[in-house]
């Protein structure tokens, strides 16, 4: 039979009751460890990788790197660091050769 345990969260280290319907849940959908952190830091540690996803809006600046077109000599830029094993092209020069 099941009954309600109390568990030392992780990262707050405060009690937090882990109740038998959540006991349940957790064998219903086949988990096998109890949780290790209370509601509120599990809502928190979401909240915080959630915010830095594509879905803020916000992205990274991307490193771009100085190099000159293989086709017409212009210089460009490009998001990788060109190694000397291919071709680099401009943008215009590109999408000439697509």
């Amino acid at each position: 039979m099941l009954e309600d345990k109390y568990i030392v969260c992780k990262d707050c280290s405060n009690e937090f009751p882990f109740t038998v319907s959540e006991q349940e849940f957790y064998a219903e959908k086949g988990f096998e460890n109890e949780p290790g952190r209370c509601p509120d830091c599990r809502r928190a540690r979401k909240q915080e990788r959630n915010g830095n996803s594509r879905n803020t809006g916000y992205r990274e600046e991307r490193q771009m790197f100085k190099t000159t077109c293989a086709e017409c000599g212009n210089e460009t830029t490009v998001p990788f660091e060109p190694n000397g094993s291919r071709p680099v092209y401009c943008r215009d020069c590109f999408q000439a050769r697509r």
